[in-house]
């Protein structure tokens, strides 16, 4: 319980920057990649799917991204985790198969932000 409280203020407090919001939330070129390492993400929840790894500096915790290119209907992500090889426009996207993260490979998609998980 005392996890999920701590989580959900520490989203709360990570919002989309407001200058940096509307340039975020225009569609842009990233790399996708993914992982299947299980265990806590950096912002301490769970890997678990819908979870993706991207730079806090332009993604921070919390942030709603809409990917397309992933095949098939654009899929919405939130990132809870970063990484050391996570620089820039890069998303590492959470697997719970390590074949399929290694079928996935290496792509370009379109993303964009769409909102946090606090609303804003």
């Amino acid at each position: 319980m005392a996890l999920v409280l701590a989580t959900l203020l520490m989203l709360q407090t990570s919002a989309v920057p407001k200058r940096a919001s509307a340039k975020l939330r225009k569609p842009a070129r990233y790399v996708a990649t993914a992982y299947c390492t299980k265990g806590t993400t950096d912002a301490g929840v769970r890997t678990r799917p819908g979870i993706v790894a991207a730079d806090p500096r332009l993604l921070p915790f919390g942030s709603l991204v809409r990917v397309d290119g992933l095949g098939g209907k654009s899929r919405t992500f939130v990132v809870m985790d970063s990484g050391s090889a996570v620089k820039g426009r890069h998303l590492d996207i959470f697997m719970p198969s390590c074949a399929a993260a290694k079928r996935f490979g290496r792509r370009t998609v379109i993303a964009r932000v769409v909102g946090s998980q606090a609303g804003t």
